[in-house]
């Protein structure tokens, strides 16, 4: 099929996923730039990374076995999950070390915003290559964008989270949480591969990833349900800041944020992250051991004193009002 087409096929429906899970994370979304960033290491960097690795490793495999049987089958289930797992999550412990890396949801929307990226690129290459005709062409746009890209998505957002919690993490397992992140990546790749590369297992493969599908979405539900409490929680604690009706904690930490009428417009929206970044913050420090504690340590006074200033001139304004 022609090159704009296969172009066209791979790009829109991988950027509208993009956005789609960028805007899940409802409390503290990271600046789009930042997943933007993400999706192009996949859809580029990652891509690069892989097709050197996977050369090097086929080649050492050939080397080492050269009587070995099925090699675009070893290829396909054992070198591609294992290279292209790590050259995907390998941006993520970059990632890891910046401050606006805080917890699970940052792990799940920047993980899966470099699968994303690096669907779209195979996809690409998938389209462009194979689709001789437009009903072969048609098939493996709906297979790949429906299914192939997404397991992308998946199994590097699965690796982002387990990153996320070695982070934050302050018991003896930190250390095995990466490791086991990836290990999971790679399980969640093999099982997809193996299943599609035999007719007798395609439709196996289908019903893994739907459970896989559900799995991350029940995963990204639980860790807004997460930051919720944390929210309740830290801001509760604080009995300095409560604003001019008693429910106004529950209102930060509920949809019902986004609605006019509660607070003064002009600041509702400063109010809402200030509030909700200085409960993240609190929540870190106290499991910051072995992150930059001094940075959360500062934040967290600042925004005290920012969220306490912010809800005198809001009593102020009331009170003149009257």
């Amino acid at each position: 099929m022609p090159v704009l087409a296969s172009f066209i096929a791979a790009v829109v429906p991988m950027t509208f996923y993009m956005i789609i899970l960028w805007r899940l994370d409802k409390y503290e979304k990271e600046p789009f730039k930042q997943v933007l960033k993400h999706f192009l290491w996949g859809a580029v960097g990652a891509i690069i990374l892989t097709l050197i690795g996977a050369t090097i490793f086929t080649s050492a495999v050939e080397i080492l076995f050269p009587t070995i049987i099925a090699i675009g089958l070893f290829e396909v289930v054992i070198v591609a999950p294992l290279i292209e797992e790590l050259m995907k999550g390998i941006y993520l412990f970059n990632t890891s070390r910046t401050n606006h890396f805080d917890n699970i949801t940052d792990g799940l929307v920047y993980g899966g915003a470099i699968g994303l990226g690096f669907g779209m690129t195979e996809n690409f290459m998938y389209f462009f290559t194979y689709g001789v005709d437009f009903e072969s062409w048609l098939g493996l746009v709906i297979i790949r964008s429906t299914f192939s890209a997404v397991m992308h998505c998946i199994a590097t957002a699965t690796f982002g989270a387990f990153i996320a919690m070695y982070k934050f993490n302050i018991s003896g397992i930190r250390y095995m949480l990466p490791l086991s992140g990836y290990a999971i990546a790679v399980l969640i790749h093999f099982m997809w591969n193996l299943s599609v590369s035999f007719e007798a297992t395609y439709f196996l493969g289908f019903l893994f990833l739907l459970l896989m599908i559900f799995l991350f979405f029940a995963v990204f539900l639980a860790s807004l349900a997460h930051e919720k409490r944390i929210i309740l929680k830290e801001l509760k604690s604080e009995e300095n800041i409560s604003l001019l009706i008693p429910d106004e904690i529950e209102i930060v930490s509920s949809l019902k944020r986004s609605k006019k009428g509660w607070i003064k417009e002009e600041y509702r929206k400063q109010y809402i992250e200030t509030a909700i970044r200085f409960a993240f913050r609190k929540h870190q420090l106290r499991n910051a051991k072995y992150t930059n504690i001094a940075f959360y340590q500062t934040e967290v006074e600042k925004l005290r004193i920012t969220l306490a200033q912010l809800v005198a001139k809001i009593r102020n304004d009331y009170e003149g009002t009257k």
